[in-house]
This record gives structure tokens, C-alpha cells and sequence, in this order.
């Protein structure tokens, strides 16, 4: 190894192996035993943590490429990039935390913030793990990206490959994609590709691909990709001028950010940003908890997939999450929990945010759902600070919140359906085009 690549390595996450990597090998999983790797550092800064959070604050106002973003500005804690000028971003990150008054009082709690990563350029938080995913691939030559999707992921990785200049190919479950995703892939350039089966089985077949050819897996297994979506802790702690809250709350789906989330808390604590680490709460949906199972079996060596997952919260529509093993390593060093959710909850939860003129995609109101939940169950506290972080952009999923609002939404097919109320509808309400009329309806 070089002595740049001395400072950032990959390592085996399993204790019984812990084999290193170099960190330009092209490499997704251990090739000794098959488990996940981390991006590890033999972290040098030259600066106190004090100092080094006066030069983050202070990169904010600067106009240049690396400064703007909100990833990059904390490049210090990202050391495996050594040249700069290969960076490919989108000046993703600097996502506001709002105050949710009415969000809080229907979760039961006294106050409730939210981190809203729907505001960053493809409309997801998985801009933050791209730009870092995108910019490893440059670094090694790739000709061309691939990735299994949902739909957030391909969004994301299609507009960074078009930056970069690079190919892109998106696979997804046929007719399990909202439109609002979808569209973006196609716009952005990439080569979809839809798969007859689910997301599991789009995973399978890209992870053989990017074995056997050129194309460099950008999903969640790729730890680079992880090391992007550190930073969603990281600024998320410098807006609460490094003072922890009790609880971070997220979706679960492919498990990516929780793997994430964990690693920055464990990374500044250990290096002195942070003095105590705040619990994380993970949420997944009813129909597609295997994490949820896991975690509350007494056997936590094994995840069970689920072999249909059923959720009309597509982001999170995962039945054999690849993650699983960091985010479990997560919550133990987090003291943290995983809930689940119906889909009724999740519906009335988002709509319930936006109430709080705060627009969400389906699988971010799981929060709230959830929080609703460990609150009831005296897990959260009613006067606990509580951060909870909306994932994608309301308008990933339009159809989702048109069907609420028209009492037309439902989970299931034609000969199964399961309509879910619209218990906070906002229902149109249809006049003539008749002024007199519309004054009495108006009540004007």
C-alpha cells in the first residue's frame, strides 16, 4: 500500500476475519468469508475538533466546488479521496432541520425536529452517498455504473453518472416504481432495465454483473456509497452545534443510512465532535420488517428475508436487506431500537407532516408513525429531543398522496385490495364555475 492508501483501507466487518483491502481495489465484499467492508481510516487531523468545526462553519459561505456541497465540506472525516479535482457533485447535503409542531403534538411529544434530505438535488438523501459512490468510480477508471432500485437510488446515481460523463444502468422491479423516480432515471440518461420480480431479485442480478464485467455496483454493499450518507450525521450534529439529541429516527429499508448513521456517531465520538451518542430508531412497514424481526428475536445471527414484501412505501419495499449486519452493529453501539408500522399509520403520519407545510415521500412518514408508537409505549419520552429524518421529496410519489386525499389509495390487487382511510383527507371539492356560488361554498 502507498502511503495514502495507509490512511483509508477497506476492512472485512466480520470479527473472525477483519482482512484488508486497499482502498483502489474494486472490491464489494470480503473475498476471504463474503462479509461487508468498511472504509476504515488511521484518522491524523491536524486541527483540534473545536478547530476543525470553526473551518466546516466557515467553508459554508465560500463559492467553490467542494465548499458548496454539503459532503465535501467535511472532506476531512471522508479521507480516502486524495485528489479533489475527481470529486463529482451536485452541491448535494445542506439540508434544513424544521420544527414540527403539529407533527410533535400527534407523536405525543413535547417538541419534534425534522431533517428533511428530500431537499437535496434529485430529491433524496441518497445524493449524499452518490456523490462519494460516483466519485470512487472516477478514481478507478469505471466505465460505466449499475445499481438495483427502488427508485431514489437510480434517480440519484443517473444524474451523477451524467455529470461524470459516465454510462448508467438502472435495474428495477417492473411496475413497482413510482413515476416521480422513474422519471428521473429516464430524463437523467440512464439504461433502465425492468426486472420481472422484486427488488431482491434486481439486487441478485446486478450483484453477479458487476462480478463478472466492468460495471461498478453503486448500491449500499459499495462502502463508499456509505460514507457519503455519514454526513447527514455529521451536519445534522453541527446544526445542533454538536450537542447530541436523545433520539435519531429513520426509515429502514435496505438499511444503508442506519449502517451510515451508526459509523459517523461511533467516528465522532471517538474523535471528539461529539460527547455522547444518541439513540437511533429504526422504522420499517408492516409488510416488510425482516430487520424488525431480527432484531426482536432472541437469535440476531441470521436475517430471515422476506420473500414478497408488500408496501406501498416503495422506497422501503425490501425483503432481504444486504445492509443488515452494519445496521445491527449500529443499533448495539446506539443502544437502538426498530419498530414497525402499518400502512395506515404511515399514511396518516404523512399526511399529519403535511400539516406542518412539510412534504414528504411515503417511506420518510414511517417516522413519524413510529415515533407515534415508542412514545405511546414509553420507549421515547414525551420531553425526549427527538430528530427524525424524512428520507425523499413529496413529489418522488405524487399518485401516493392523490389517492390519500381521494380516498382512491390502496395496497394490494384488484381481487385482494385493502383501501386505506383517508382519516386526515383533504378532499377537492368540486363547484360551478359560478361566483355566487363558490362565495357561499368559501363561506366568503
Amino acid at each position: 500500500m502507498t502511503a495514502d492508501e495507509t490512511k483509508a483501507f477497506l476492512r472485512c466487518i466480520d470479527a473472525n476475519c477483519e482482512e484488508r483491502y486497499a482502498i483502489g481495489e474494486r472490491v464489494y465484499t470480503c473475498r476471504r468469508c463474503g462479509g461487508l467492508l468498511d472504509v476504515q481510516y488511521a484518522f491524523s487531523l491536524a486541527n483540534s475538533p473545536d478547530e476543525m468545526k470553526a473551518i466546516f462553519k466557515g467553508r459554508r459561505t465560500a463559492n467553490i466546488k467542494l465548499e458548496r456541497s454539503g459532503v465535501w465540506r467535511f472532506r476531512e472525516l471522508l479521507p480516502f479521496v486524495t485528489d479533489h479535482a475527481k470529486v463529482v457533485t451536485l452541491a448535494e447535503g445542506n439540508t434544513p432541520i424544521y420544527e414540527a409542531r403539529r407533527s410533535a403534538e400527534y407523536a405525543g411529544l413535547d417538541e419534534l425536529r425534522f431533517k428533511h434530505q428530500g431537499l437535496n438535488p434529485t430529491g433524496s438523501f441518497k445524493d449524499n452517498g452518490m456523490t462519494t459512490g460516483v466519485t470512487q468510480a472516477v478514481a478507478l477508471g469505471a466505465p460505466a455504473v449499475a445499481c438495483a432500485s427502488t427508485g431514489n437510488t437510480s434517480a440519484s446515481m443517473a444524474a451523477y453518472a451524467a455529470r461524470a460523463g459516465m454510462r448508467a444502468f438502472v435495474f428495477i422491479p417492473a411496475d413497482q416504481i413510482a413515476y416521480g423516480k422513474l422519471s428521473q432515471s429516464l430524463e437523467y440518461g440512464a439504461k433502465v432495465v425492468e426486472i420481472e420480480g422484486n427488488f431482491d431479485d434486481a439486487m441478485r442480478l446486478v450483484r453477479e454483473l458487476a462480478d463478472e464485467t466492468d460495471l461498478y455496483l453503486l448500491n449500499s454493499i459499495n462502502p463508499f456509497r456509505l460514507e457519503g450518507q455519514k454526513t447527514i450525521i455529521i451536519e445534522m450534529m453541527e446544526q445542533c452545534e454538536w450537542q447530541a439529541p436523545d433520539w435519531i429516527v429513520l426509515p429502514g429499508g435496505n438499511l444503508g443510512n442506519t449502517s451510515a448513521f451508526g459509523k459517523a456517531l461511533h467516528e465522532m465520538k471517538k474523535l471528539g465532535f461529539i460527547d455522547r451518542m444518541p439513540r437511533l430508531a429504526v422504522i420499517q412497514a408492516e409488510g416488510a420488517a425482516p430487520f424488525y424481526e431480527l432484531f426482536t428475536s432472541a437469535d440476531r445471527g441470521a436475517l430471515g428475508p422476506v420473500a414478497h414484501p408488500a408496501t406501498l412505501s416503495t422506497a422501503i419495499r425490501i425483503g432481504n436487506p444486504v445492509s443488515w449486519k452494519k445496521a445491527l452493529r449500529a443499533l448495539e453501539c446506539t443502544d437502538g431500537v426498530v419498530e414497525r408500522v402499518t400502512e395506515q399509520e404511515i399514511a396518516d403520519a404523512k399526511a399529519i407532516i403535511g400539516r406542518d407545510g412539510i412534504g414528504c415521500e411515503p417511506a420518510s412518514a414511517a417516522t413519524l408513525a413510529g415515533i407515534k408508537r415508542l412514545a405511546a409505549s414509553g420507549v421515547i419520552d414525551s420531553s425526549a429531543n427527538v430528530i427524525a429524518v424524512l428520507t425523499g421529496n413529496l413529489l418522488k410519489d405524487p399518485s401516493y398522496t392523490i389517492g390519500y386525499h381521494t380516498d382512491k389509495l390502496a395496497l394490494g390487487d384488484n381481487g385482494a385490495q385493502r383501501l386505506i382511510n383517508g382519516h386526515f383527507a383533504n378532499r377537492p371539492t368540486r363547484a360551478s364555475a359560478s361566483k355566487d356560488e363558490i362565495k357561499r361554498m368559501l363561506a366568503l
